[in-house]
């Protein structure tokens, strides 16, 4: 016999005896209050977990990312804090170089007016001075040729004087001024 073809005169499917039928659903309630009782709830449990969990990973994530969101702000508001003190700083170092520099400056210029009046103080001195010994050389020098072309000594200190100073105001009279 072929288990396709049907064994009674309703088909395949209907039972042959309605005991098979009443103890078929009576099974199938029971199943199914067991279903009801035992299994649904603990998939509810389940479930109710699961969907927790997910709502508890979502909360997490979304705190962690307003955390690092306020963490990228608070970065950003002090890489922009330290950017402004960076400048503020390099502006400082500008002007206390500019102040040194000008200070440098001052203190060369008052180092140089110095030097140059220091300079001129001693040329001065040194030329006084070699005045001084060209007028006694030359009064010398011109008293012992004086002395040699007259013949006769010129001993008199006080002549010699008067003759040096005026041969050396005949000089200074004739030569050219600066």
């Amino acid at each position: 016999m072929n288990p396709l073809e049907g064994t009674g005169p309703l088909g395949p499917l209907l039972p042959e005896h309605i005991s098979e039928f009443v103890v078929g659903i009576v099974l199938f309630i029971i199943i199914c209050l067991i279903v009801w009782k035992v299994i649904v709830p603990r998939f509810e449990t389940m479930y109710a977990e699961r969907t927790e969990s997910i709502r508890g990973g979502i909360d997490r994530a979304e705190q962690a990312q307003a955390e690092a969101e306020a963490a990228l702000a608070q970065y950003r508001q002090r890489l922009a804090t330290a950017d402004d003190e960076a400048a503020k700083i390099r502006e400082a170092a500008k002007q206390a170089g500019a102040q040194i520099q000008a200070d440098m400056r001052t203190q060369a210029e008052q180092d140089a007016a110095r030097i140059v009046s220091s300079a001129r103080v001693q040329v001065e001195a040194e030329k006084t001075a070699a005045i001084e010994t060209l007028r006694k050389d030359v009064g010398t020098m011109a008293t012992t040729l004086a002395g040699k072309i007259l013949g006769e000594s010129l001993d008199d200190d006080a002549r010699v004087s008067r003759t040096v100073d005026s041969f050396i105001s005949s000089l200074s009279e004739d030569s050219p001024q600066k």
